[in-house]
């Protein structure tokens, strides 16, 4: 059997798609840990390039700009978050032990993906410039609100819920009760003399979380 010159091709192409896959995803985590420690403004292309391995030509040929690969290391950050909420599989759990789940998911998240909220403060620096400019993000935000809102209403049909309650302001309690504990966790340890990242604090903080979110939703 002879070898082609298109199977040649077919051959040739295939590790040529690998090779710039493989060195854009390095590109991207690299800019993930280089934006979430020195922000947009502080973060270098040229650090970014030499821990990925790559180059700055590189980088400009696959992102095109500085801003354009914080645009896309921040919507890989949201799009993890909410994937990761739809693996949960949230539709197949009465409705409070769904919302229980999402709280402590939400919690346990934040604690194993620091670079996140240190990606959302960077971007609320800037004014959510570049999500603005992200229907990715759009999409599948009203989709994590849609499925918080279904367990709403489930709840309340069957009564284990009050009827009405806003989904999107559900989501910003659910993330501010985490959100603030953890960026303020070094002063916080100050001001109110215990350790906040003690692993009893942390046991502690979950279930204070998960108590606050049903003693507002239920009926």
């Amino acid at each position: 059997m002879s070898i082609t010159n298109e199977d040649t091709e077919k051959s040739a192409r295939k590790p040529r798609i690998r090779d710039a896959e493989a060195t854009k995803a390095r590109i991207l985590d690299a800019a993930k840990k280089e934006f979430a420690k020195n922000g947009l403004g502080g973060a270098r292309v040229d650090v970014i390039a030499e821990k990925a391995n790559a180059n700055k030509r590189m980088i400009y040929h696959y992102f095109e700009s500085k801003e354009r690969l914080f645009q896309t290391v921040l919507e890989d950050a949201y799009i993890d978050i909410r994937t990761a909420e739809q693996k949960l599989k949230l539709d197949d759990l009465e409705p409070t032990a769904a919302l229980a789940k999402l709280v402590q998911f939400t919690w346990e998240y934040y604690l194993k993906n620091p670079e996140f909220i240190t990606l959302v403060n960077s971007e609320n620096l800037h004014r959510a410039k570049h999500l603005k400019k992200s229907e990715v993000i759009k999409a599948a935000s009203r989709k994590f609100v849609n499925m918080v809102g279904d367990i709403l209403e489930r709840g309340a049909a069957q009564g284990v819920f009050r009827s009405g309650v806003d989904p999107v302001q559900l989501n910003i309690t659910i993330a501010a009760i985490g959100y603030y504990y953890l960026t303020n966790r070094f002063t916080g340890s100050i001001i109110f003399e215990r350790d906040l990242m003690a692993k009893e604090a942390i046991d502690e903080r979950l279930q204070f979380n998960v108590d606050t979110i049903m003693r507002l939703v239920c009926a």
